[in-house]
């Protein structure tokens, strides 16, 4: 019987290549028409998953249900209700954009798809762009084909391995738009990504390091991990004033590029202390101040807290 409230229900998923674990007893549920977000950087397990989840990867242990329908023993009919973008782009490059979306429709069997075709060149907007090799179009535009291609069949769920990577972030932007916008078809979108900003536009999602799960939660509960109070200092040398915060303060340190996050959930977070301890020690300082916390924030609290 299909659970008319989850898309997909992972139950303990477990794979290894060889000696290393690329995903350690995975468990988490996708609600229906939802935007659900992998997220962790490379060699978190993202792909890994997501290439089980769609059937072409069998799991060392653990199982799931796609669609209501058992991963281990309906392929076929899982199969015949989602979608899949790799993070490579698939398609045929040497034919059009109109073709490719044809050439799917007919794997498919959709027959009636000439409508279906110019709707989604609308809501993806390529339809200036249809007569195009696919080879020519730019990394977002051939993006937005490949799910152009996907959404004529029409599954249930597709699942987007990092589909922006390398995308340029106007189309990015874009991207996201349209993504937003199946949501009114009751379509259910599994992606991963590792860009943490892109990840405040899901519903839901679950921070994923080595294999293992950190959370699963909405943005805004994941970002609430961090308690108390948060100071960002731009300084220089960064790395230096970096180094001597973690050695001399109690508090949890955090590098971001030319800027350091000071975190503290109980001892108080002593601004005029900080300055002086800093620029005793030949740091000098741009900018001090508090900010709220970031899902890049609670990713590194949650990490050190597991590890």
């Amino acid at each position: 019987m299909k659970n008319f409230s989850d898309s997909i229900i992972i139950d303990n998923i477990s794979k290894s290549y060889g000696e290393t674990a690329a995903l350690e007893n995975i468990s988490l549920s996708v609600k229906k028409n939802t935007i659900f977000g992998l997220v962790g950087p490379d060699g978190a397990g993202k792909s890994t998953l997501i290439r089980i989840l769609c059937g072409l990867l069998k799991p060392d242990s653990g199982n799931a249900k796609i669609s209501g329908y058992d991963l281990l023993k309906d392929s076929d009919k899982i199969k015949n209700n989602i979608g899949y973008l790799s993070q490579k782009f698939s398609l045929y490059t040497d034919l059009t954009v109109d073709e490719n979306i044809e050439f799917l429709a007919e794997i498919h069997g959709v027959k009636e798809f000439k409508k279906k075709r110019d709707e989604l060149l609308g809501f993806t907007r390529l339809i200036n762009f249809r007569k195009f090799l696919a080879g020519k179009l730019s990394g977002g535009m051939k993006q937005k084909l490949a799910l152009a291609c996907t959404l004529i069949y029409e599954p249930e769920i597709i699942f987007l391995d990092e589909p922006t990577t390398g995308v340029d972030p106007v189309s990015r932007r874009e991207f996201w738009i349209i993504l937003s916008n199946l949501l009114k078809n009751d379509i259910t979108v599994f992606i991963s990504t590792p860009y943490m900003d892109e990840a405040e536009r899901f519903n839901k999602i679950a921070l994923i390091d080595k294999g293992k799960l950190l959370t699963v939660d909405s943005p805004e509960n994941v970002k609430s991990v961090m308690k108390g109070q948060l100071l960002e200092v731009v300084c220089s040398p960064v790395r230096s004033a970096y180094k001597i915060l973690k050695d001399k303060t109690p508090f949890e340190i955090q590098l971001f590029g030319d800027r350091i996050n000071i975190a503290s959930d109980s001892i108080d977070l002593n601004e005029n202390y900080l300055k002086e301890l800093l620029i005793s020690n030949s740091i000098y300082i741009t900018g001090i101040r508090k900010i709220s916390p970031s899902l890049e924030n609670a990713y590194i609290h949650l990490i050190k807290e597991n590890y």
